[in-house]
């Protein structure tokens, strides 16, 4: 069984390595920048508890053709480009492939869904963190399985993820999974404003507390909406904020889960501002202004937040001060 990685960038290059490096059979498309890489240096995939796998003679293609054989995709393109993927899927995919969006965002598997309507589209969510670390080198730096849309056409994959160490985790209601990874990615816009690993940007109070405020105002217009976020950690997502906004020494000794995260571990967008590219801000933040004007409602903090992060996008980048982002978002 052929699997493909649609979007070679720092998640699907990882999650593609792993399988390769279990045994699995899998074509990468992506970049020809990426590609280059990937040949002169081979694929380098280390994790926060101490793997080291270098894998090399990847199968790499530029183009979507490469993925006509595939029983099995992986969409980890971003979530701007995922009109544009299906589009090119749809022209190359054979009939009863399995397609798995491995996206941030609550929307794109039902983009996906619309476009591809001869192939059968889960949605799905990656919940840990990869740094891309140049010349073929990522990171995993946040502990996670895979969480994907329970079917049975999953069935003959489940083993070959086993084997590379990201296990599925399979949900009846992918949904309320989704909004409680958004949930968490709120924090993404944060932590790329502070311009500090994750780590120590939460282990101040001030961040925490920006994360809190966007928090509380998703949690009140997803009551409002009837969906109830899945509990991914070891506090029920409700409780969350209260516990962000506690004194710095509480929140060590009673969230202290939070904090073991990897020293190299940074959020995607960080990731994408440091090299130039446009980020997925729409998709996280976003979502939550336009889940407030589907229901006539407004969602300030979070809009205010999408705000800060276009204008890093165009203009020149700062380092905010948790104080500083605190008196932005008029908190």
């Amino acid at each position: 069984m052929t699997i493909a990685v649609y979007g070679a960038g720092g998640i699907g290059c990882y999650v593609g390595g792993r399988l390769v490096a279990g045994g699995a059979e899998v074509v990468f498309v992506g970049r020809q920048r990426v590609g280059d890489e990937l040949a002169a240096h081979g694929l380098h995939l280390t994790d926060y508890l101490g793997a080291d796998l270098q894998v090399d003679g990847l199968r790499f293609a530029t183009s979507a053709e490469a993925v006509a054989d595939a029983e099995l995709v992986l969409v980890t393109v971003k979530s701007a480009a995922t009109e544009g993927a299906a589009d090119e899927l749809a022209g190359v995919l054979k009939p009863g492939a399995v397609v798995v969006s491995f996206q941030n965002g609550v929307r794109n598997g039902d983009v996906l869904r619309e476009r591809l309507p001869e192939q059968l589209v889960l949605s799905g969510m990656v919940p840990f963190n990869v740094l891309n670390k140049g010349a073929g080198a990522f990171h995993q730096g946040t502990a996670g399985a895979l969480d994907v849309q329970e079917h049975v056409a999953l069935t003959p994959y489940v083993e070959a993820f086993e084997r590379a160490g990201l296990p599925l985790q399979q949900h009846a209601d992918i949904l309320a999974v989704q909004w409680a990874k958004l949930l968490l990615n709120l924090n993404n816009p944060v932590n790329a404003l502070s311009d500090l690993p994750l780590r120590d940007q939460l282990s101040q109070r001030a961040y925490r507390r920006c994360l809190a405020a966007a928090q509380d105002e998703t949690l009140k217009l997803l009551r409002l909406k009837g969906i109830r976020p899945a509990q991914l950690t070891a506090l029920p997502p409700e409780r969350m904020p209260a516990v962000l906004r506690l004194p710095d020494f509480l929140f060590r000794r009673l969230a202290s889960k939070m904090l073991a995260v990897d020293p190299y571990a940074r959020s995607s967008m960080w990731e994408d501002l440091q090299a130039g590219r446009r980020t997925e801000i729409d998709y996280l933040n976003g979502e939550v202004v336009r889940l407030a004007e589907s229901l006539g409602r407004t969602a300030p903090v979070n809009a205010k937040l999408v705000e800060l992060i276009r204008a890093e996008e165009t203009g020149p980048r700062r380092a905010w001060t948790g104080a500083e982002l605190l008196r932005e978002l008029q908190l």
